[in-house]
């Protein structure tokens, strides 16, 4: 992770421990909250399509060992 992220992370926290404003931390919170998205809302039809597909397989035992995958996807690993 970047050092100057890091260093702003630990600054944020450190005021935010600081901190008695009741409004502030009320929104902060809701920022909180309105970060929170379902990455499932999202993605596209045809990943979801292709998700579901993937977990059927995995379901029914259609599955490929990790070195096949290795071997299969390489060029782009």
């Amino acid at each position: 992770m970047d050092i100057n992220l890091q260093n702003k992370k630990i600054e944020l926290i450190q005021w935010l421990s600081t901190l008695n404003d009741q409004s502030i931390i009320e929104k902060i919170m809701k920022l909180r909250e309105s970060e929170k998205t379902d990455w499932w809302k999202e993605i596209s039809k045809e990943e979801k399509k292709s998700i579901e597909q993937g977990i059927k397989d995995a379901d029914s035992g259609k599955l490929k060992s990790h070195s096949e995958a290795r071997k299969l996807y390489e060029k782009w690993l």
